[in-house]
């Protein structure tokens, strides 16, 4: 993680917290205006919403917008907004939206205006310039059909349009008729097997999602026409703030970032832009990232790096895996580059046409396997790529040649490879990495993570101090997050199966008696479902099926979306099923989930209250504010009680001090305290500094003061436990009197011992003692 950090930047509109609400057909504006007063006195500042533009419809995520001029009506409309605004105002709080520029929703032609004429008349549509399209390869290919010889024969014209099955088309002026098959091949497009989507596509996507097509924001007329909505919002005072998704996937982000923020001078800006271990956001014009550099720094405090050799000793004998994490993401990225995004990537090789093309392609491929980060950007982008040359050199000396003639011209910022070879190496990291390695590396899935990096065991006490000192310098305003729609297990699922590298020898034995027990074709996948399990049990049984389905298919090892292996997902649903059924199993993986939870849950106190306290703009995901033990979505998109959170909050409210327990009610006053007072004294949250905590129990206590206000959390407390507790172990003031913001203890004097201040939680947030009232 960086230790030099830049010069400081000053922060545009005040946004203190947020809390992330996936607002959707089940949860519309209505509902969501309807818990505005609780999240108020939860603590938050804004309200920080999924995108709200119109959708696919039944979408379930917002992110495949189909008409950006305005309100989804499945959501409630304008009139739904204008009702949420209002509460807000009501309730004290802002807005924060989540707007998608790189790619609009085109699963359902007939929803999206705008893709609709392009389909019916082709280059010749005032919008053919909206996306991301290779006209020069001919007819627009849509891969919709079965991957059947005969799928034309189910093509039909009714009411003026050409359907086939559910999927309706448009049909161009003057050539409707004749038979179905004729009047398709006189259309603008050319409907497909799915299959050929892949290798084939006419059209940039979203990763390798063909229903979501890249949308050509550098032009300025389809930003204006794609953001006027949203920015009329802004004008209108009713956002505070904007969440860009997938900057990487833009032709110019820098650009495109610099014209957003002229549109919006004074908004709270972050982007969806996913850092490497140690690598820094570019110098752009907004406040920070959506908080994934965070949530790597927080949850490796609670992970004992010193297990690292015996879960990397397990994980080969368990597996027979003697491969290093470098080189197989190395292999699936390039898998990656050959196959999922092919199409992509015969579009680069096109532009090197001066080159072979066989041998381009290769090469392009290589560089995309070995790219360091998601893309690079000038000035860093320079020292990427000349790793990236250097590794695919090493791995490729038969492509030498080649390689230095493409890195020439990656060279050139004139060059169109230039500009769209970082487009490809985002979305191959995305989809070699996030969505398939994350599946196969089973070592230790804790950090198996959206931003995280499994090679790095661990984030030392120390390494985190030099991490919060730079962003506070830097990027204070930037969000931070332990949960969010985009990530592989919640952050109470990870804070559990940190407990496990406390005992690795523990785990060992019991993860041999389950595989030995109840054995899987596939080694490694059985690891990483053994850990998922114990990480999230009890979970009901259709989610864990539902887990292993998308899981298994992702890591595409013994199964995969495009070609199911419906023997290995048989066995692979009766070993869930026998998790379940088996008493004996069921018993021991009840028992030994139960003995972990304690551990688990002061984990998770622990990284609540450091990603709450640390600099930053702390996000709260949706229902994580009680313990909360969802996996990858959608299952971490699932309806939150309210009403639960409200009556509990209720209780804190009127001098009920819980217990860590299983109602989760001690989260809830340590998020609901912390943020509280984030919001009513920003003034304790303005500066950084370690505070030494000195004793034998040192290593298990991490402590830093914001600037008035100090929070203190346990780290490896099985390991502390084993030590004998605390001890004489200190906590170093620098204040005359303070009060835990979480028992209402009063404390003085400059040392502070820590079995006291930690008796009751395994937490503690002290601030002045005259300060604290208003937030109380």
């Amino acid at each position: 993680m960086p230790d030099t950090p830049r010069p400081p930047r000053a922060p545009t509109t005040r946004v203190g917290s947020t809390y992330r609400v996936q607002i959707r057909p089940g949860f519309d504006l209505d509902a969501t205006a309807g818990v505005t007063g609780y999240l108020a006195a939860l603590g938050v500042t804004h309200l920080y919403s999924a995108p709200l533009l119109t959708a696919t419809p039944g979408s379930q995520h917002g992110y495949d917008v189909v008409d950006h001029r305005a309100v989804n009506p499945e959501l409630g409309g304008e009139g739904g907004r204008q009702r949420l605004a209002r509460a807000l105002r009501a309730a004290g709080l802002g807005l924060v939206v989540d707007i998608v520029p790189n790619h609009a929703g085109v699963a359902q032609p007939a929803a999206n205006p705008a893709w609709w004429d392009v389909l019916r008349r082709g280059r010749a549509s005032a919008y053919a310039d909206w996306f991301d399209i290779d006209w020069d390869r001919g007819r627009l290919l849509l891969p919709v059909l079965a991957d059947t010889p005969d799928a034309h024969d189910d093509l039909k014209v009714v009411d003026g349009e050409l359907r086939y099955h559910e999927h309706r088309f448009p049909i161009a002026d003057g050539t409707g008729d004749g038979a179905a098959r004729q009047v398709h091949d006189r259309q603008h497009y050319e409907l497909v097997s799915w299959r050929r989507g892949d290798g084939e596509l006419t059209y940039r996507r979203f990763f390798a999602v063909s229903d979501l097509a890249g949308l050509r924001v550098e032009d300025p007329a389809v930003f204006d026409a794609t953001h006027a909505e949203i920015l009329r919002w802004v004008a209108a005072g009713d956002v505070d703030g904007i969440r860009v998704d997938h900057p990487d996937g833009l032709r110019d982000p820098a650009g495109y970032l610099a014209r957003l923020r002229a549109a919006a001078p004074q908004a709270w800006l972050v982007v969806e832009k996913i850092l490497e271990y140690g690598e820094e956001l570019p110098d752009w014009p907004v406040d920070g990232t959506t908080g994934y550099d965070a949530l790597a720094a927080v949850s490796g405090l609670f992970v004992d790096g010193d297990a690292e050799g015996d879960f990397t000793a397990l994980d080969a004998w368990l597996t027979g895996r003697h491969t290093s994490w470098q080189d197989l993401t190395h292999d699936t990225k390039l898998a990656a580059a050959t196959r999922l995004l092919a199409a992509e990537l015969s579009r680069l090789a096109a532009l090197a046409s001066e080159l072979d093309r066989h041998d381009t392609r290769a090469a392009l491929a290589e560089l995309a396997a070995c790219f360091p980060v998601y893309r690079g950007y000038p000035p860093e982008g320079a020292r990427h790529l000349a790793a990236a040359r250097a590794e695919a050199g090493r791995r490729r000396p038969d492509l030498t040649r080649t390689l230095d003639a493409v890195t020439a011209l990656l060279r050139d910022p004139d060059h169109e490879l230039a500009a769209r070879f970082p487009q490809l190496t985002g979305a191959v990291m995305a989809k070699g990495v996030e969505d398939t390695a994350y599946y196969r590396w089973s070592r230790f899935v804790a950090l198996n993570e959206v931003g995280g990096s499994p090679a790095h065991f661990g984030v030392p006490p120390a390494e985190f101090h030099r991490f919060a000192t730079a962003r506070q310098v830097r990027w204070p305003a930037g969000m931070t997050a332990l949960s969010t729609h985009d990530t592989k297990r919640g952050e109470d699922v990870r804070a559990r199966l940190a407990v496990l590298s406390e005992l690795p020898g523990r785990w060992a034995e019991q993860v041999a008696r389950w595989t030995a027990k109840a054995p899987l074709a596939d080694p490694d996948f059985a690891h990483l479902l053994w850990q998922t399990a114990v990480g999230a049990w009890p979970i009901e049984r259709e989610r864990l099926h539902a887990y292993v389905e998308k899981a298994s298919r992702e890591a595409s090892v013994s199964t995969s979306w495009a070609d199911p292996d419906l023997a290995f997902e048989r066995e692979l649903h009766a070993l869930v099923d026998r998790m379940y059924d088996d008493r004996e199993l069921h018993a021991e993986l009840t028992a030994f989930a139960t003995e972990l939870t304690p551990a688990g849950w002061s984990n998770s106190l622990g990284q609540k209250l450091v990603q709450l306290a640390m600099p930053g703009v702390p996000d709260v995901y949706q229902g994580t504010e009680l313990w909360e033990n969802s996996l990858v979505d959608p299952d971490n998109r699932r309806p939150v009680d309210f009403a639960v959170r409200r009556e509990l909050l209720d209780r804190l409210d009127a001098g009920d001090r819980p217990e860590v327990a299983a109602d989760g009610a001690a989260k809830l006053l340590v998020v609901s305290r912390t943020l509280r007072l984030r919001r009513e004294h920003p003034e304790l949250f303005s500066t950084y500094r370690p505070v030494p905590v000195r004793g034998p129990g040192g290593a298990h206590a991490v402590a830093f003061d914001r600037g008035g206000a100090i929070a203190v959390a346990t780290r490896l407390p099985l390991g502390l436990a084993r030590a004998g507790g605390w001890r004489d172990t200190t906590l170093s003031l620098s204040v005359n009197q303070v009060t835990d913001m979480f028992t209402g203890r009063v404390y003085s004097g400059s040392e502070l011992p820590v079995h006291d201040l930690l008796s009751t939680y395994p937490v503690a947030l002290l601030a002045p003692t005259d300060s604290v009232e208003a937030a109380s």
